[in-house]
């Protein structure tokens, strides 16, 4: 028997916030609601979800080094990091696993200073604007990549 493939769900700040916050973008969907769709999809595909938040950088960039050894994989929506963190550019480019970026909203039709992300170049795919679905969909992109 093989061990269970594991992937790592990260979310940057105020996305515990989710279902409050801003729900003309956002939508009613809770942090919550999306750890229980992770871990059906990720269930259905048989792999191992930690699925984590955190509103600190440093966290997130720990986070992704402790992936080292550990997953298989890694999802991440840094949020508001994705466009000013290079500490988790770095981070995700060190570690070399694959990584799929997910945001919920549409970057490219809000404001400009959300337009560059600059996780998306260490990133094998990209998926925005198609709400709380786009994790399930980064979940099962994450399982073809370390098939």
């Amino acid at each position: 028997m093989t061990a269970q493939r594991k992937i790592l769900v990260l979310n940057g700040p105020n996305l515990n916030l989710l279902g409050m916050r801003e729900p003309a973008v956002y939508g009613s969907v809770t942090l919550g609601d999306i750890e229980a769709e992770c871990a059906a999809v990720a269930e259905d595909l048989d792999l191992a979800l930690d699925f984590r938040q955190t509103n600190h950088e440093g966290q997130l960039v720990d986070w992704i080094q402790d992936a080292i050894g550990e997953a298989h994989g890694i999802v991440i929506n840094a949020a508001a990091y994705s466009h000013t963190s290079i500490a988790i550019h770095d981070a995700l480019k060190a570690v070399a696993l694959p990584v799929v970026e997910v945001h919920l909203s549409n970057i490219y039709k809000r404001d400009d200073f959300r337009h560059k992300s600059l996780v998306s170049p260490v990133a094998d795919g990209v998926i925005c604007g198609l709400g709380s679905d786009g994790y399930g969909l980064a979940i099962e992109a994450i399982a073809k990549l370390i098939a």
